[in-house]
């Protein structure tokens, strides 16, 4: 009964936030003008960047109904995120629910964990899968008929990440377009339950993820090979805990897929909607890391995170309780106009080469947090966009875009694309 029981509660409070959470933002968004509610509202999903002027026109720091405080601040927010006297836990609703391994540790235990994923996601390591992402890339736009449009979230964005990370990981090829639909699931409620069809696919996709890695890791037990997981089990039980192999291996999965996904999706939409760019990196391909890289700073795939204040301080003269939450809006702070010029101008330029060093953009995170996968996403969407221009100059939008839901994660579930 007992583990009935912890089955259950999990989605017991999914449930509890799919019904509370919507009604909670309408009201202290349309009624109370709270701006934490209205980025949670039809707008501020569509284009949450006006109202994050909105709210730098407030000030620094921003009092919300619900989650304390909320800054689009650049340097407040890298500061909160490199000081680790700043938490990632607290009494935020349903912080993964442990699903997302070391993304929601503070240290020690996420410095142990974090270990065991560096070496796999170094430069060094990553700069050996270009060739990978090449081919991959190259095959998938040979699948697409000549001379028609193509959708290019399912037949590129999607299917070539998960192709890499399933190899990274060790995973058998066969798994791979089960494990894209069930990171999809898993990575899509970081931006909350949607519905309650969504409720019973993340709960399926947790239970099949698991049962999948279970047997991969029996599989590398038996049968270790050079790979990520294979490194894990090898580090079993002094570096990591058996009960912590299926929540390491989901993290590595879904910030290896959902972030790319969106990274892709943003910078080619980014691209063709400022066609003076996109003809810049037909005309040299090489820019197509700079393009990716003012992209994370523009239309960055991650909004926004929190932390929680681990004793008494202040914020901007603030005072914030030990407890109290901060909401990071990094998408605003990535536009502060204090920090870059011409913070909403799309100007691939800025990351060129040769160019002066930029500010550090926040898309990644910063401090201990900082997204191990990184090298890795930036490889991949710039792969990706430099084999688009080489191959299709002509490129443009053949058709209406969809966004994905939420307010977290930002991207595309379809961007019609022709040549």
């Amino acid at each position: 009964m007992r583990e009935a029981e912890m089955d259950v509660r999990p989605a017991l409070a999914m449930l509890e936030e799919l019904l509370v959470e919507p009604l909670a933002a309408a009201y202290l968004g349309w009624v109370r003008h709270d701006p934490l509610a209205q980025l949670l509202l039809p707008a501020g999903q569509a284009d949450p960047y006006p109202m994050y002027e909105a709210i730098r026109s407030r000030g620094p720091v921003v009092p919300v109904a619900r989650f304390g405080q909320i800054t689009v601040s650049h340097p407040l927010c890298r500061a909160v995120l490199r000081d680790r006297d700043w938490s990632v836990r607290g009494d935020a609703p349903n912080r993964g629910e442990g699903r997302l391994s070391f993304l929601e540790l503070d240290p020690p235990a996420h410095t142990r964990l974090r270990r065991l994923a560096t070496p796999a996601f170094t430069p060094r390591a990553i700069a050996g899968y270009g060739g990978q992402v090449a081919a991959v890339v190259d095959r998938l736009l040979d699948g697409c008929s000549p001379g028609e449009p193509f959708e290019l979230v399912s037949r590129l964005a999607e299917p070539m990440p998960i192709a890499v990370i399933t190899e990274l990981l060790g995973v058998p090829v066969g798994d791979s377009a089960e494990f894209a639909r069930h990171g999809a699931t898993i990575g899509g409620a970081l931006s909350g339950i949607q519905s309650v069809a969504h409720l019973a696919r993340l709960v399926q996709a947790d239970r099949r993820l698991a049962a999948i890695f279970g047997e991969v890791l029996a599989l590398k037990r038996e049968q270790p090979a050079e790979d990520l997981v294979s490194r894990l089990v090898a580090a079993e039980p002094e570096s990591i805990s058996a009960e912590e192999l299926v929540p390491f291996c989901t993290l590595v999965l879904v910030a290896g897929f959902e972030t790319t996904v969106n990274l892709i999706g943003n910078t080619v939409l980014a691209l063709l909607n400022h066609p003076d760019q996109w003809r810049a990196v037909v005309e040299d391909p090489g820019l197509a890391s700079a393009a990716v890289e003012e992209t994370l700073r523009w239309d960055a795939p991650v909004q926004r995170t929190f932390r929680v204040a681990t004793s008494d301080v202040e914020l901007a003269g603030r005072p914030v309780r030990r407890g109290q939450m901060v909401v990071l809006l990094v998408g605003g702070a990535n536009r502060d106009p204090d920090v870059f010029a011409d913070a909403d101008t799309f100007d691939l330029s800025r990351y060129a080469p040769g160019a002066a060093p930029a500010p550090e953009h926040l898309a990644f995170s910063a401090g201990i947090h900082y997204c191990v996968g990184a090298p890795l996403a930036r490889l991949e969407a710039a792969v990706t966009v430099r084999r688009l221009a080489e191959r299709y100059p002509g490129l443009h939008r053949a058709g209406p875009l969809r966004r994905r839901p939420g307010s977290v994660l930002r991207g595309l579930t379809e961007l019609v694309l022709a040549a």
